[in-house]
């Protein structure tokens, strides 16, 4: 019976170790989410379409995703960031650049 308890507080011990080795990594990368709000990514990602659009000028769906950038700019700025995220990223992605992810 002694043995049974030790192996179980043993095992429990083992499953609170691994539980709060999770919970910080969890929270780390919640930490690192949170460091660049919406209204930061709508305008690195404009930046980066009007860089993106220097160097690829000549990509064959130009006007579209000049389009796309107008479009996503008018969501950014009426507070619908989520649309115009997105719209950035496919007007990069029109102009055959990926969108550069903050959290890496």
């Amino acid at each position: 019976m002694q043995r049974f308890s030790i192996s179980l507080m043993g095992v429990l011990l083992g499953i609170s170790l691994i539980t709060a080795a999770v919970e910080q990594s969890y929270a780390k990368v919640a930490d690192t989410k949170a460091a660049i709000t919406r209204s930061e990514r709508c305008s690195d990602l404009s930046r980066q379409f009007d860089e993106a659009l220097e160097t690829h000028a000549a990509a064959t769906q130009v006007t579209a995703a000049k389009a796309l950038q107008r479009k996503g700019n008018r969501f950014c700025a009426n507070k619908k960031q989520a649309q115009g995220i997105r719209m950035l990223a496919n007007a990069l992605k029109l102009l055959g650049v990926t969108p550069i992810d903050p959290v890496q």
